[in-house]
């Protein structure tokens, strides 16, 4: 049987550094308002535990702790034993179990993951020079995240998820990855409704907090767009005056945050003006390759910059990690060398998969309207044939996802891809909106499956074509890019 109680964005963790300082089996229950039991075990209150901490049994090491969360499908107490058995010195649980081996007994587990997350950060924070950077926004977190990772890393020790922790389990898990000579803790701060930043935030309050861009990403869980800004600036309202709010100014949204917050603003973005401290870019050319262009930082100091990262896009990313690196105090080359470093966004973002004589690019992780209408863009841009969108659905788009759809379907005709195929019913009004506007004659295909869209490509694609392949998570469309690339890659 799987354990299903693990986050859904709780993988890819980096292994090479332990994920909590020793602590003591009574300061761990203390810090997670729970009750020790050692009973049967050698183990008493100062006892210290200081293995990794995981919620997925499978990935319990020796020495480790579990946290037997329950999840919406499974509970994590039916999978405590094989924990044990793999090694867990320590239990985290909301009911004590027959197992010899020390438990903390929790109301919450969920609540105590976080509880503990939090003890661990003010406990490393206190013994040293901890920096806190929090990320949000409804597109690019992870990917800027992933820069200023490759950035802060070449000015001191760094620790930041792999993949998307940014969630009530990933955030904790992430935080819980500082070591005492930690110097900078990235941390992704995602949100589904309302306050769900200011939890993580009041978790490890950011030395510098990152707003990127209030969009149309989950907005059907938020309420609206209005309701999406409103979490978003969870970020930033309750920064101190110490600390640095790094906005967006090209976001009228994020910009607005500005009167909200009692930090010191830093800017970020193409109107983003240096004289004040803002960060921007200039003579932005991208290919597909990647980008060029001149970034202009605090001050006014210029330096050019090769970012590999595809699509012109991601260069407001690139901004606003420069901001923050640059608010942490990192030097001008640490920053540039950081960008370029960075060679994709992340597995399945704006992915190059092969490049000749098909160009397939593999960007179909996430989409949202925003998003979506980028990587149009991109491939028009970068394309130097014809261009072929493989669009899937954008979920969590609520009341607004028909006309959403419909607004992609009408864009694809005004960049004038050279075809379209649409896959799902879920995508199926993109199609028709794409069908309905001008006077195209097969140029959009609608495809139910993805059986059937491989096999309609198969007949489409022709050498020099740039093939786009997006969709939300959900819609599983990345599955049919890593394909399409296997099969172009190996096609000279």
């Amino acid at each position: 049987m799987l354990d299903r109680t693990r986050s859904p964005r709780a993988t890819g963790l980096d292994r090479r550094t332990p994920l909590v300082i020793d602590l003591s089996l009574d300061r761990i229950a203390q810090a997670v308002g729970g009750t020790l039991r050692t009973e049967g075990t050698d183990a008493d209150g100062a006892t210290a535990v200081g293995g990794p901490v995981e919620t997925d049994s499978r990935e319990v090491v020796p020495g480790g702790v579990f946290v037997a969360r329950r999840g919406e499908q499974m509970d994590g107490h039916d999978f405590a034993a094989r924990a044990v058995e793999q090694g867990a010195a320590l239990l985290i649980v909301e009911r004590a179990l027959p197992l010899a081996v020390p438990q903390v007994v929790v109301a919450d587990a969920t609540a105590a993951l976080a509880a503990l997350a939090k003890a661990v950060v003010a406990e490393v924070r206190d013994g040293g020079s901890l920096q806190v950077v929090g990320i949000t926004g409804s597109n690019g977190k992870t990917t800027t995240k992933n820069l200023l990772r490759e950035i802060l890393g070449r000015v001191g020790a760094t620790t930041a998820s792999r993949a998307s922790f940014n969630n009530e389990v990933g955030g904790p898990t992430t935080m819980l990855q500082v070591e005492r000579g930690t110097r900078f803790l990235v941390a992704e701060m995602g949100a589904s409704a309302v306050g769900d930043i200011a939890r993580l935030v009041a978790l490890a309050v950011p030395d510098v907090g990152v707003v990127l861009k209030v969009g149309m990403a989950h907005a059907g869980g938020f309420g609206g767009v209005e309701r999406t800004a409103l979490a978003k600036s969870e970020m930033v309202v309750d920064l101190p005056e110490t600390a640095v709010a790094v906005l967006n100014r090209d976001d009228p949204r994020v910009a607005a945050m500005a009167d909200r917050t009692a930090a010191r603003v830093a800017w970020f973005g193409l109107t983003a003006d240096p004289a004040d401290g803002g960060t921007t870019a200039r003579d932005v050319v991208a290919d597909v390759e990647g980008t060029r262009f001149t970034l202009v930082l605090p001050g006014g100091e210029e330096r050019p910059v090769r970012f590999r990262v595809l699509g012109e896009h991601h260069v407001a990313n690139a901004m606003a990690a420069a901001a923050a690196a640059a608010a942490l105090g990192a030097p001008p080359d640490a920053i540039v060398a950081g960008l370029e470093a960075v060679t994709r966004a992340e597995r399945w973002r704006m992915e190059v998969l092969a490049t000749s004589p098909v160009t397939v690019i593999n960007d179909a992780y996430n989409a949202s309207p925003d998003s979506m209408a980028a990587a149009l863009k991109a491939l028009v841009q970068i394309a130097p044939g014809r261009t072929v969108a493989v669009l899937g659905a954008m979920t969590e788009l609520g009341d607004q996802a028909g006309e959403e759809h419909d607004r992609i379907g009408l864009l694809v005709n005004r960049l004038n891809i050279g075809q379209l195929v649409v896959v799902g019913a879920e995508a199926k009004r993109l199609h028709l909106s794409a069908s309905a506007e001008g006077s195209w004659n097969g140029e959009s295909a609608f495809a139910e499956t993805q059986e059937e869209a491989e096999a309609l490509l198969e007949r489409l694609i022709a050498p020099g074509d740039t093939v786009l392949v997006k969709s939300s998570n959900a819609a599983g469309l990345r599955h049919l890019g890593d394909r399409l690339g296997a099969r172009w890659a190996g096609a000279e």
